[in-house]
C-alpha cells in the first residue's frame, strides 16, 4: 500500500472537536440515551428513601421483576420491503388525541422526589401532547395542575376513601377544573407490603435519623431543593403524618365496591375508567356494563405481589372484549418497544410510572422532558424497523410473548371467563 504524508487540511476537518457544554444538567441528561441510564443518574441524585420509594415494589418484588421481563422477552415480526419513511405515532383515546400512545401515569407523594413534581410533569406532558394523570394522593392540587396544563388532556386518579365525602369532593373538584377522564382505582383496598419504605423509615414528611442525614451529605442539592420550596402536603388528606402504609391504610377503604361504582359514574360527567383490572372476567363484567375503558395493572407491583403480568394478560383480555373496547395497560414500561407491543397486543393506551419519575429525578422538568424523547425515539425507530407507518398498521401477528411462566397442567384457568 502506497503511504503519503497526512494532508494538514485533512487533519483540521478531522479534529472537530465539539463545543464543551457548561449546563451540567442539561450534560447529564444528553448523556442519558435509555430509562435505565435516567434510573442511574436518579440514584446518584435521590436519598434512599425517596428512590426507594419509587423503585420498589411490595414483598419480594416478584410482579414487577415478571412484568419488566414479560416486555424483554418479545419477539418482534418485522415486514420487509414496506417503507415507513414518516411513523405517525399518534394515538385516539377515550374521545381525544395523544401524540404518543402513552401518558403519565398517577404518582403519589411526587414532589418528595424532586421539588417541581407534578407541575414538571404536567408541563412536559402538555409540551408533548399527551395526557397527564393526578393522584389522590398528588402533591399538587387539582387546579394548579390544571394551570400548568391549561389546553392539554388532565385525567384524576381516584381513590374511594373510607370518608366518602373527601372522595365526592374530589370527583366535583376535578369535573369543575374541566378534566377529561376519572381514573376509578380499585386494587388498593389496603396497603401493600412495601419493604424498602419499612426499612428506610420511609414517612410524610421525612424525619431525621442518623441513616438518612448520612444518606444526605452526598446529595445536599436534594435537600437545598425540599427545604427552600413549599411545604409537602396532599390534597385529599388533612394529615401527613405517619409511615406511608399508615397513610394508605387510613384512607384506603377494603369495602369499595361495584356500589361505588355506580355512585362515582353518576357524579362524573367525562370519561370513566377502571384502572387495576386482573383478570378476564372483571374485564369483561366492566365493559359490558359501559365503563369507558379499562387499564390492565398490578399497580406497578406495588400491592399484591405475584399478581397476574398485565401486559401477559392483554391479550386474553383483548379477545373476550374486543379490539374496539379501550383497554390500556401499564406496569413494567421502561422501553418505548414495550409500548410498541401492548399496541400490537390490542392496548389502545399505555401509562408509565416509574419512568417519568425517573426522568423528574435525574432532571426536574428537563428529566421528564428526556424520558418523553427517549420513549418517542424508541418508538418511532421500532415502527420504522418493523415496517409499519402508524398504529393502526400494528397487529398481533408482529409479537410472540415468550414465555418462561406457565400454569402447571391441569391447574383451573383463573382468567377465564
Amino acid at each position: 500500500m502506497k503511504r503519503q504524508l497526512p494532508n494538514p487540511r485533512e487533519l483540521v476537518e478531522l479534529l472537530q472537536f465539539k463545543k464543551p457544554d457548561l449546563n451540567a444538567r442539561r450534560r447529564r441528561l444528553d448523556a442519558a440515551l435509555t430509562i435505565d441510564d435516567l434510573r442511574a443518574i436518579a440514584k446518584r441524585r435521590t436519598p434512599a428513601a425517596a428512590f426507594d420509594y419509587t423503585d420498589g415494589a411490595a414483598d419480594g418484588e416478584i410482579s414487577l421483576a415478571r412484568a419488566r421481563q414479560a416486555f424483554e422477552d418479545v419477539e418482534f415480526h418485522p415486514d420487509i420491503l414496506k417503507p415507513a419513511e414518516r411513523v405517525d405515532t399518534r394515538a385516539t383515546v377515550l374521545g381525544g388525541t395523544s401524540a404518543l400512545p402513552f401518558g403519565i401515569a398517577p404518582t403519589g407523594f411526587t414532589r418528595l422526589m424532586q421539588s417541581e413534581g407534578e407541575t414538571a410533569g404536567a408541563g412536559a406532558a402538555a409540551a408533548a401532547g399527551i395526557p397527564f394523570t393526578l393522584s389522590t394522593l398528588g402533591t399538587t392540587t387539582i387546579e394548579d395542575v390544571k394551570a400548568v396544563n391549561p389546553h392539554g388532556r388532565n385525567w384524576f386518579q381516584l381513590y374511594v376513601m373510607r370518608d366518602r365525602s373527601i372522595s365526592y369532593g374530589l370527583v366535583e373538584r376535578a369535573a369543575a377544573a374541566g378534566y377529561d377522564t376519572l381514573m376509578f382505582t380499585v386494587d388498593t383496598p389496603v396497603a401493600g407490603a412495601r419493604l424498602r419504605d419499612t426499612r428506610n423509615g420511609f414517612s410524610i414528611p421525612p424525619q431525621l435519623s442518623l441513616k438518612t442525614i448520612a444518606n444526605a451529605i452526598p446529595r445536599p442539592w436534594w435537600w437545598f431543593d425540599f427545604l427552600t420550596t413549599p411545604k409537602l402536603e396532599f390534597a385529599s388528606l388533612s394529615t401527613t403524618g405517619g409511615t406511608v402504609g399508615e397513610l394508605l391504610n387510613s384512607a384506603m377503604d377494603p369495602t369499595i365496591s361495584y356500589d361505588d361504582l355506580d355512585v362515582i359514574r353518576s357524579m362524573w360527567p367525562g370519561k370513566l375508567v377502571v384502572k387495576g383490572v386482573q383478570n378476564v372476567p372483571d374485564a369483561v363484567r366492566l365493559i359490558e356494563g359501559g365503563v369507558d375503558g379499562i387499564v390492565l395493572s398490578n399497580h406497578g407491583g406495588r400491592q399484591l405481589d405475584r399478581a397476574p403480568i398485565p401486559f401477559r394478560l392483554l391479550p386474553q383480555v383483548v379477545r373476550e372484549v374486543g379490539r374496539d373496547a379501550t383497554v390500556m395497560v401499564d406496569t413494567g414500561i421502561m422501553h418505548g418497544a414495550d409500548i410498541v407491543a401492548s399496541v400490537a397486543l390490542g392496548a389502545k393506551f399505555t401509562l408509565i410510572g416509574r419512568a417519568y419519575l425517573y426522568g423528574l429525578m435525574a432532571g426536574g422538568r428537563e428529566g421528564v422532558d428526556r424520558t418523553i424523547a427517549i420513549l418517542r425515539t424508541e418508538i418511532e425507530r421500532t415502527m420504522a424497523l418493523l415496517g409499519v407507518s402508524s398504529l393502526d398498521e400494528l397487529e398481533p401477528r408482529h409479537v410472540t410473548q415468550l414465555r418462561r411462566l406457565e400454569p402447571v397442567p391441569g391447574q383451573r384457568d383463573v382468567t377465564a371467563r
